[in-house]
């Protein structure tokens, strides 16, 4: 048996729910790293989600943030993030989100990404494009870097590994109109699909960062690769680099120092 959109949608809001309802209050923090956290809202998020998989579709496997991973079958996998932002939500920031993707033998087919605190249900199904609250998504047209807002994030390592990203960061930082950096990567591969950014890029991420976002982005008309412009994003180490399809190569051009 395999999930509808539909389904995914349902879970995410009804996890989006739980989110907004702890959104704003005292939160038990717990570091699992310096500055990696994770509250009593992520775990009870999470807790609902894998609930409700393995009551609907006891025999799939999952990979789940928190959790790590729940046995099943190989070829038909859940990713969960329950909730991407959990540094944003800890500090009453309100950009943060849930993101659902299913795959089968290697290839996301559904994915959810919802922002709680706006409405906003970003999906897509593979093939069929993509929607934000149902009307279709399509990435931005723009061409010239100069004008382009992109977007990216830093790993938690970054004060002790020399590969943090910084250095792109600074090539990008002259090359584009501006760069942001939002603290959720499911939001800001959506953003990109909804044309409020033109170009994402990120390093070391985890599957369940990507897979839903992704899959949103690359239905709306983006280009979605590694940061060495392989197709395989779901194989690890997990790189991003999603663009509309004007700037793609010349964002690779830079990430690969050839410009």
């Amino acid at each position: 048996m395999r999930p509808q959109l539909s389904d995914l949608e349902t879970l995410a809001r009804q996890a989006g729910d739980i989110l907004r309802a702890g959104f704003g209050q005292r939160h038990q923090i717990d570091h699992k790293g310096v500055i990696d956290v994770v509250t009593e809202v992520d775990r009870r998020s999470e807790a609902f989600i894998l609930g409700e998989i393995r009551r609907l579709f006891p025999d799939h496997r999952v990979l789940a943030e928190e959790s790590g991973e729940l046995a099943g079958k190989d070829g038909q996998i859940w990713y969960v993030d329950p909730l991407d932002g959990t540094v944003n939500y800890s500090h009453g920031l309100p950009i943060f989100s849930v993101s659902l993707a299913y795959a089968e033998a290697g290839e996301t087919r559904l994915g959810v990404v919802y922002d709680p605190m706006r409405d906003e249900c970003f999906s897509a199904e593979r093939g069929q494009g993509a929607r934000l609250n149902g009307q279709p998504l399509q990435v931005s047209s723009l061409s010239d870097l100069d004008h382009c807002l992109l977007i990216t994030g830093f790993p938690y390592d970054i004060r002790t590994n020399p590969d943090n990203n910084l250095d792109n960061y600074t090539r990008f930082a002259v090359r584009a109109q501006a760069v942001r950096r939002l603290g959720s990567a499911a939001l800001d591969l959506c953003y990109v699909a909804a044309g409020r950014f033109d170009g994402y890029w990120e390093l070391r991420l985890e599957a369940w960062d990507l897979a839903a976002g992704a899959l949103i982005a690359q239905e709306a008309g983006a280009v979605v690769t590694t940061l060495h412009g392989s197709p395989e994003i779901l194989t690890p180490p997990h790189s991003l680099l999603v663009a509309n399809p004007h700037i793609h190569a010349r964002m690779l051009d830079i990430l690969e120092r050839r410009a």
